[in-house]
């Protein structure tokens, strides 16, 4: 499938300059129909009989395995969850952080990571997004470090696998600007949470977290599928590896949506996402000041001339999708593996005209 082919599969980008993927993906109409399929399935034989929770726990397992191959982690490995913030809830809770212990995170991650940090109850020390002042914060009562793999401020790439041997401390990824948009793996980190809305253009509300060792973190939040038996009072069983930690029933709709889009992601998507974002930002450099570092990952921003938020509803209107950074006087454009130069040139055209 060559690039025009990938791309037709996406009716918004027939209608949009579509740079927005770091806060949700387009939609393929192989996606949807997907999801249209299953649905049609439980309208006309319900979601019920026989064949209907086989069928779905088979979905989940053929999912889980997918998930894995695109991070080098074992299905075993991999739980089903509704978001990032989803996973990262679940591997704060499992740790049982006490106010006597220190977890180092970054002044630029996001609140899907930080809202769980400040609900563990641990002391949470907020460092530079730099490898050395990450590393200087570490004291005898860290027991974690929490980061992003991409900033979702400026698509800085942190060093997270070399953060850990460096350190020697457990590391918690919140993946969400990484996982499909750059290679990311979930070797050398010990959690890595995974968005399928974002980069990996899935539907809404699922997601999935890579525990290393599942046997090391405690189930603070049972659903359903932590269970492998339990009993009258509800203790459990747990359910062999990371399954334990799938976080609850996830629509068989919006399984069977990510299965078709990471089934049709092409071969080559990580090269034509650096490609673009990289004549993204030099195109911007240009007229604007860039924030984004140069080969790093595939989101790019730039100072604001004016409101940034006016800004962006006005590019809206002349068919150009981005957002801005609240508080942080930023512009960002998200640049996948189904940017055309077209693309590019219709932002700056609409940036011209404000």
């Amino acid at each position: 499938m060559d690039f025009a082919q990938a791309r037709a599969q996406f009716p918004v980008l027939e209608r949009f300059a579509y740079l927005n993927a770091g806060t949700f993906g387009p939609l393929s109409r192989v996606t949807v129909e997907a999801m249209e399929e299953r649905q049609r399935r439980d309208l006309e034989l319900g979601r019920s009989g026989p064949d209907f929770f086989g069928e779905v726990i088979d979905l989940r397992e053929r999912l889980r395995a997918k998930i894995a191959a695109l991070v080098s982690a074992e299905a075993a490995q991999v739980a089903l969850t509704c978001s990032t913030t989803d996973g990262c809830n679940i591997v704060l809770a499992g740790l049982d952080l006490s106010p006597e212990d220190e977890v180092v995170t970054t002044s630029d991650e996001h609140f899907g990571l930080l809202g769980p940090l400040h609900a563990s109850g641990a002391r949470i020390v907020v460092v530079g997004p730099e490898p050395e002042a990450i590393l200087a914060a570490v004291t005898p009562r860290t027991k974690l470090l929490a980061l992003s793999q991409v900033l979702w401020t400026d698509g800085r790439v942190l060093p997270v696998a070399e953060l850990r041997e460096r350190s020697g401390l457990p590391v918690l990824v919140d993946g969400a600007q990484a996982v499909g948009a750059i290679p990311a793996s979930a070797a050398g980190v010990d959690f890595l949470t995974v968005s399928a809305q974002k980069w990996l253009c899935g539907p809404d509300t699922i997601g999935a977290l890579v525990v290393r060792d599942p046997e090391r973190l405690r189930v603070a939040q049972p659903s359903y599928y932590a269970q492998k038996s339990f009993q009258a009072n509800g203790a459990f069983e747990p359910r062999p590896g990371a399954p334990r930690f799938d976080s609850q029933w996830i629509a068989p709709a919006s399984l069977a949506g990510l299965f078709a889009a990471l089934d049709a992601r092409p071969e080559w998507a990580f090269e034509r996402a650096a490609e673009m974002s990289g004549q993204c930002r030099s195109a911007l450099a240009e007229r604007f000041e860039v924030v984004s570092p140069s080969g790093q990952g595939t989101l790019v921003s730039w100072r604001a001339q004016g409101d940034p938020s006016e800004t962006v509803r006005r590019l809206f209107g002349r068919g150009v999708v981005v957002r801005d950074i609240p508080g942080r006087n930023l512009i960002r454009a998200s640049c996948g593996w189904w940017t055309s130069e077209e693309d590019i040139e219709q932002l700056l055209e609409a940036l011209d005209g404000n």
